[in-house]
């Protein structure tokens, strides 16, 4: 009797998982951000609920770059509402990308104050970005929580572009 070969052992999936190391992380990656995107979602909804709605923490607010100052921005509640969703979303992404996508041998410390820098450029911009985005989305006509999760969708499509190469080759290179 002939032994099988590796590759029937592994099956056709686990086989192009092995023959396509690169594009199986960054498909890993993609699926895997969700979760922190899922934790985006469902903090900015509750941020919303809490800090707008239920609080009325609408009066403009502006600070720096962040302009959240017209009508339709929700004012500080959006900020706050936004602020909170993203450090919620980048601690779930650090821990989900340095174990799961990457397996990353970065030591933990190496890793985090880098994660840390791009995190923070990542939450200035999807700070910055969300009252713009609403304000365009209510003028076209769209409800708030609608405007609130196009925001959100932008603010994570943006992350992903620039956030891979960076965490791949900077903040959680394998070694060689």
């Amino acid at each position: 009797m002939t032994e099988p070969n590796n590759a029937a052992k592994l099956g056709p999936i686990r086989q192009w998982i092995k023959d396509h190391p690169n594009i199986w992380e960054f498909i890993l990656f993609n699926l895997l951000s969700n979760i922190s995107t899922i934790s985006r979602f469902v903090v900015a909804w509750i941020g919303t609920a809490v800090f707008v709605t239920a609080m009325g923490l609408t009066e403009p607010f502006s600070f720096l770059i962040f302009n959240y100052t017209s009508d339709t921005s929700n004012g500080l509640g959006g900020f706050l509402t936004f602020l909170l969703a993203e450090v919620i979303a980048q601690i779930v992404n650090f821990i989900v990308q340095i174990k799961w996508v990457f397996k990353s041998d970065s030591s933990f410390k190496d890793a985090a104050w880098k994660y840390a820098i791009l995190a923070v450029v990542i939450v200035v911009v999807n700070l910055v970005l969300p009252g713009y985005v609403t304000s365009l989305c209510v003028s076209l006509g769209l409800g708030g929580q609608i405007a609130t999760t196009i925001a959100s969708v932008v603010n994570t499509l943006l992350a992903v572009l620039v956030s891979y190469p960076i965490l791949k080759f900077w903040i959680m290179p394998k070694s060689k």
